[in-house]
């Protein structure tokens, strides 16, 4: 994107690749990062230019992502004084990729208008290998022209790219993605661990991404890669929270929640989502 200018504020194990995808793809690059030693390390590898501040980093961006933990963290990063919000010129348009409540997407989504700046929620699904690999999901809530000015970059890191509707419809979108995987990943914890006790193999019909690619490595107990248990129980609290509101009831979701709280209990918050087997051991 010849002249083209995007901003990525947050670097971590997601941002950091997706970052470097747009790089790549020929954006000028103006990153920010918490920790200054990694963004020290991305601009080593990929060029562009370090800021200080997320109003630094914006200034002057068409696009800018971010990519962060939480509900505060992205209040921080965008709306504070030295937000991305305060250095984002008319016209341009945010992107935030952080699996936050639809109730802070649409806080931002009034913020960045009051400025005469577009804004997209549009978390992601795929995990570290996604993003590495530019395999990701993205599910994307915001005006339909905002979205069309952040989907072409969006599709340097992702594989499918849809928007779901109006501000916050990303979020509650990532939110059933949610609820489903929580639901899957304990039924196979179960299913391995009864096939490891009836001495077979933990294969059969029930053919899913998480058979697939992790129902090995959970017969292996091996736990040390992928989304962790204190991410997921972040966004499962996201999904309990926006379930009571709605009148939704979530008891399957809400008992996978407390099952995820027993794996941390045990040392597990850093350990894969796959990591539900292992309280089916003790």
């Amino acid at each position: 994107m010849p002249g083209m200018r995007a901003a990525f504020i947050g670097l971590g194990v997601m941002g950091y690749p997706m970052a470097g995808h747009l790089a790549r793809a020929g954006w000028h690059m103006q990153v920010c990062n918490r920790t200054v030693a990694r963004a020290r390390q991305w601009v080593e590898e990929y060029g562009g230019e370090r800021f200080g501040s997320p109003h630094e980093a914006a200034a002057g961006a068409d696009l800018v992502f971010v990519c962060v933990g939480n509900d505060d963290d992205v209040r921080s990063v965008c709306l504070a004084e030295a937000g991305a919000l305060s250095g984002m010129a008319s016209g341009s348009v945010l992107v935030d990729h952080t699996t936050v409540s639809a109730e802070v997407a649409r806080e931002l989504a009034s913020a960045a208008s009051d400025r005469g700046v577009g804004f997209v929620d549009a978390p992601v699904s795929g995990g570290q290998a996604g993003a590495e690999n530019g395999q990701l999901t993205i599910m994307a809530g915001g005006a339909a022209a905002d979205f069309e000015r952040a989907r072409s970059a969006m599709s340097c890191y992702a594989r499918f790219v849809r928007r779901m509707g109006p501000a916050g419809a990303g979020q509650l979108t990532k939110m059933v993605n949610q609820i489903c995987i929580a639901g899957i990943l304990h039924g196979l914890s179960e299913g391995i661990d009864f096939a490891q006790r009836a001495g077979l193999d933990a294969k059969g019909a029930a053919q899913s991404w998480q058979m697939e690619n992790r129902a090995h490595t959970m017969a292996e107990g091996e736990f040390d890669f992928g989304f962790a248990v204190q991410w997921m129980r972040k966004d499962l609290d996201i999904v309990l929270r926006t379930g009571r509101a709605l009148g939704a009831k979530l008891p399957l979701t809400a008992l996978v929640d407390q099952f995820y709280a027993d794996v941390q209990a045990k040392g597990g918050s850093r350990w894969d989502t796959s990591s539900l087997i292992t309280r089916l051991k003790d």
